[in-house]
């Protein structure tokens, strides 16, 4: 069985492959990395992929206003209301600099604060990932800049077992150990990037608990994608993960990923 994404989709998924051949090219050489100013990482390959996206969203609608994380980083945040793009054009440069290969350029579309389409690649593991509302959500391999077969995603029920739960590999925290210990686990693994995201949507694993600070951009496309494929993100507090949140300056609180 097969999914097929729309012309729209098709459009972000093309755009986040150019992204990556953009990012391999720079993974191939003796990068290196500088820090921000909130001393988190960046390298030439977050600033290139960054500018293919931008041209290429403004190519696909030039009215709908783009947040993306470098251009955030240095001051320039457009004014946003209803609907606007999410990009993290290199989500997880620490594993990019480690080169263990999870890492992935992130393009969300955000509707009233709602994910309802995003992208998710990871262009050293040839995996795409991609979810739109009524749409349904999807994954493929790479190969020849194209997808060689897309495979539905569907979240799965909790096994009774037990859940796999996936963590960050970058920033385990003591939260997340104690909300662990409420849990019953059957095995526990780690992950890079939004492919946490991707791996519950794809039934490979139950919970993705995240209590340390992330960004909408970090977490907008993996949420469509999970949407899409019949999951949900709830805040610590209840209410399910919203965006557009200006006033704090566009970070997230904690949050659960699950079926």
């Amino acid at each position: 069985m097969s999914l097929a994404p729309s012309a729209f989709m098709q459009a972000l998924i093309d755009l986040a492959i150019r992204a990556g051949t953009e990012i391999m090219a720079i993974y191939a050489t003796d990068f290196t990395a500088t820090a921000k100013g909130d001393l988190t990482p960046v390298t030439e390959a977050d600033e290139a992929a960054e500018k293919l996206i931008l041209a290429g969203l403004a190519r696909i609608n030039p009215a709908i206003p783009v947040i993306s994380e470098e251009a955030a980083a240095a001051g320039r945040i457009p004014e946003v209301s209803e609907t606007f793009f999410l990009v993290d054009p290199l989500d997880g440069t620490k594993e990019f600099i480690s080169r263990n290969g999870e890492f992935t350029v992130n393009i969300a579309l955000v509707e009233h604060g709602v994910p309802v389409a995003g992208v998710v690649y990871a262009p050293a593991l040839r995996r795409m990932f991609w979810g739109e509302r009524q749409t349904g959500a999807a994954q493929g391999r790479i190969e020849a800049d194209a997808a060689t077969a897309w495979q539905p995603l569907g979240v799965r029920p909790l096994p009774a077992e037990g859940a796999t739960v996936v963590a960050s590999r970058s920033h385990r925290d003591q939260a997340t150990e104690d909300y662990l210990s409420t849990v019953k686990v059957k095995s526990l693994c780690s992950a890079g990037s939004s492919l946490k995201f991707c791996l519950v949507a794809a039934a490979e694993a139950d919970l993705y608990p995240r209590f340390g600070r992330t960004m909408e951009w970090d977490t907008a496309a993996g949420h469509a994608v999970l949407l899409a494929a019949g999951g949900r993100v709830m805040t610590v507090d209840g209410p399910a993960l919203s965006y557009g949140k200006r006033a704090r300056g566009y970070d997230n609180p904690g949050f659960i990923a699950s079926a």
